[in-house]
């Protein structure tokens, strides 16, 4: 053992020497020393120290940029486009060395670099640079500002939808090399349509070409969709499509895959998970793919040199957002292709209300297949009305008339048979055999129910009914106004019992089913894909649908039925659908045609004659009377403005959650529609914004909620 050592077991012996070499040894490195973060006294950029900053806080009167002074050692990373961190909130008077200090951190995009800032007083500094990348482009800013004008939100919260959160390790993985273009793809299935393979030479040859497509019914969509982007692609372009969910972004995706095999696309759902998501997205904003297929949020992916926008079932309630501000799927991609000069389709075997709108005014053509294909392709449609299931002994007992029984008990004979219910589980809600009533309970006039099937009770009071009878008609026998999947799927199995019976639903919901017999109960949207297609289909219980209290409840009742009818085989094949509906309804009347183009021209033409959307924008304002009050008069509405109300909000149910735009537990709450003509909706966003950023910049109290464009107006 050494001298030294045998010096270092006596615990006084020369610490004092020991410690002053470790702090001399320490002060002599050469190690970096930490700035404190507000940058104090530290050299500037040489070349456009100021950084125009968007702050992360998503408040309207805050919708401005804010320059911050930019340190040298953070020159080489704090490009436009890169996150960052930032001091937000400091008064003026917080002003040391000619630096702005104080205020909390808080999140931001680097908007651009200046060489002088338009700010007269001291600048605070940048804190530090997320991270290098430039995630936020020209372009994609430039779309983010145009949606938050159009639905009177701010530039925050559409990139808070726009660019996904950060993923360390996705960032950190190189993104793969960009393929060559792939060639042009043969027409395909697109043939079946007189102008189909005239739209796929154009988006080959580089053009833009805009189109309505009213798909014919069966599982071809996703490949036609594949090989519009493949034509794209082919042209040197590049392509985005979005879906309603994430089963038919896989058949896209699988379809796409197919025809130009791996590496030339990127998917984006949320299935896919934060960080594979985040490594598609970025694959994408780097250039190493230039298509897409997605849901909701993919409608902003930033792909280059875009040549065309998709969407497919435009209806789906899933294409509209329910974060602030509220963008719609097909407003966004419109804005895209006009801005961007790109192809645009919007494709879907139903029609919607604002498709027929761009076609009548011309934005968009037409591409349709002639009646002999549809022909074709479409089942047979049958109806059962009102007059015969009172009729039908069948009927009374099931609920199944006889022709249903028919058709189920033909169509298992060739392969499984789709039955839709309008909502999954037992039926909550009751009405009067006879006449239809809705059932209420005596004392608060709420809905009866029936949880146990057997004793009924209030569900916003709780009492028991024991003795009900029908306050129209006198009856004391009581249906079902809505039976669920789960009813429906047992009332099958005790009539079919050597068939098994499966159900989709909110709960479970399957992708896909053998070409084998087999009972298929589903919930609007959630029908798996048949192999080979459904011999037949029930669709149960249409007056419930057809009768919502909704502007849109014809025009939604008809996408649903036609949505589950395009799974079954087509009429030479023997697929039959039965509908369960009064025949004289314009909706079952346009199923029966297969005319959805039609109805939504009669409809559109009915709203143009009372003013409705889209004809007209509106927009919905919701919040307490006293604040609806305040808000409306100190809003400077255009002068062609409307005002349609206010009525009450429905509050939420006993037992079921709240959802947006819905009252508060124990509060009222009531509603403004604001009706304005067409050319006047930008006007009318514009003013609803500088109202609300007013009452927030003054601290007026309660809020208002203004969705512009409001998807449900009753």
């Amino acid at each position: 053992m050494s001298s030294d050592n045998e010096r270092s077991e006596d615990p006084g012996s020369g610490a004092p020497e020991q410690l002053a070499l470790i702090r001399e040894t320490v002060r002599k490195a050469k190690v970096p020393r930490a700035k404190p973060r507000t940058w104090r006294g530290a050299a500037l950029a040489e070349e456009l120290p100021v950084a125009r900053v968007l702050v992360n806080k998503g408040v309207l009167h805050l919708d401005q940029y804010f320059d911050y002074a930019v340190p040298e050692e953070l020159d080489a990373d704090a490009q436009p486009g890169v996150r960052v961190r930032v001091r937000f909130g400091a008064g003026a008077r917080n002003v040391r060395g000619g630096r702005r200090e104080g205020g909390g951190l808080i999140d931001g995009f680097l908007v651009e670099r200046r060489a002088e800032s338009d700010y007269t007083g001291a600048l605070a500094a940048l804190a530090y640079v997320v991270s290098p990348e430039p995630v936020l482009g020209p372009e994609l800013l430039a779309l983010s500002r145009a949606v938050a004008d159009r639905y009177a939100g701010s530039l925050a919260d559409v990139l808070q939808l726009a660019v996904p959160p950060r993923n360390g390790r996705a960032e950190a993985k190189p993104s793969p090399e960009p393929l060559p273009p792939p060639p042009a793809p043969s027409a395909g299935s697109w043939e079946r349509y007189a102008q189909g393979p005239a739209f796929l030479r154009a988006l080959a040859e580089g053009g833009a070409p805009r189109a309505v497509w009213t798909a014919l019914p069966g599982p071809h969509w996703p490949e036609e969709i594949a090989r519009a982007m493949a034509a794209t692609l082919a042209s040197g372009r590049g392509a985005l499509v979005v879906v309603p969910d994430g089963r038919g972004a896989g058949r896209v995706d699988a379809a796409l895959t197919e025809l130009l095999g791996r590496g030339r696309h990127a998917l984006l759902t949320a299935d896919s998970g934060p960080e594979k998501r985040y490594r598609e997205w970025l694959a994408v904003r780097r250039g190493s793919v230039r298509a897409v297929v997605g849901t909701r949020a993919a409608m902003f992916a930033p792909v280059a040199d875009l040549g065309l926008v998709a969407v497919w079932d435009d209806g789906d309630s899933s294409h509209s957002d329910d974060n602030a501000p509220f963008p719609h799927v097909r407003e966004v991609l419109e804005l895209r292709a006009a801005h961007g000069r790109c192809a645009f389709l919007l494709g879907g075997t139903n029609c919607t209300v604002e498709a027929a709108q761009l076609v009548e005014s011309g934005w968009a053509l037409p591409l349709r297949a002639d009646r002999e294909q549809l022909r074709t392709a479409a089942p047979l449609v049958r109806t059962v009305g009102d007059g015969e299931l009172a009729r039908d002994g069948a009927a009374r007992t099931a609920r199944l008339p006889s022709l249903a029984w028919q058709t189920v008990r033909d169509g298992l004979r060739s392969g499984p048979v789709l039955v839709q219910v309008p909502r999954r589980g037992y039926a909550p809600r009751l009405a009067c055999e006879r006449c239809r009533e809705p059932a209420r309970c005596r004392h608060c006039a709420g809905p009866l129910q029936a949880p146990d099937q057997r004793d009924l009770d209030c569900a916003w009071c709780g009492r028991a009914e024991t003795a009900w009878h029908c306050v129209a008609c006198g009856s004391n026998r009581l249906r079902a106004q809505i039976v669920g999947a789960r009813r429906t799927a047992e009332e099958l199995g005790r009539a079919f019992p050597a068939v098994p019976v499966r159900t989709s639903g909110r709960d479970h919901i399957l992708d896909s089913v053998p070409d084998v017999p087999a009972l298929v109960v589903s919930t609007p949207g959630a029908e798996p894909v048949a192999e080979g297609g459904y011999a037949a289909a029930l669709l149960l219980d249409g007056w419930a649908m057809v009768g919502r209290p909704d502007l849109r409840a014809g025009e939604e009742a008809l996408r649903r039925w036609t949505a589950a009818a395009s799974l079954v085989r087509g009429r030479p094949e023997g697929g039959t659908v039965v509908v369960v509906a009064e025949p004289t309804l314009r909706a079952v009347q346009a199923l029966v045609r297969w005319d959805p183009v039609g109805h939504a021209r009669r409809e559109l033409a009915e709203r143009a004659e009372l003013g409705f959307p889209p004809v007209s924008r509106m927009a919905s304002v919701t919040g307490s009377p006293e604040a609806l009050a305040a808000f409306l008069a100190a809003a400077e509405l255009p002068p062609q403005a409307e005002v349609l109300g206010p009525v009450p909000v429905p509050g939420t149910e006993s037992g079921r959650p709240r959802r947006p735009g819905d009252a508060p537990p124990g509060e009222s709450w009531e509603r403004v529609l604001l009706r304005v003509p067409p050319g006047s909706g930008a006007a009318l966003a514009a003013a609803l914004k500088a109202a609300q950023a007013a009452r927030m910049s003054r601290g007026s109290g309660e809020q208002v909620r203004i969705r512009v464009d409001p998807p449900d107006i009753g």
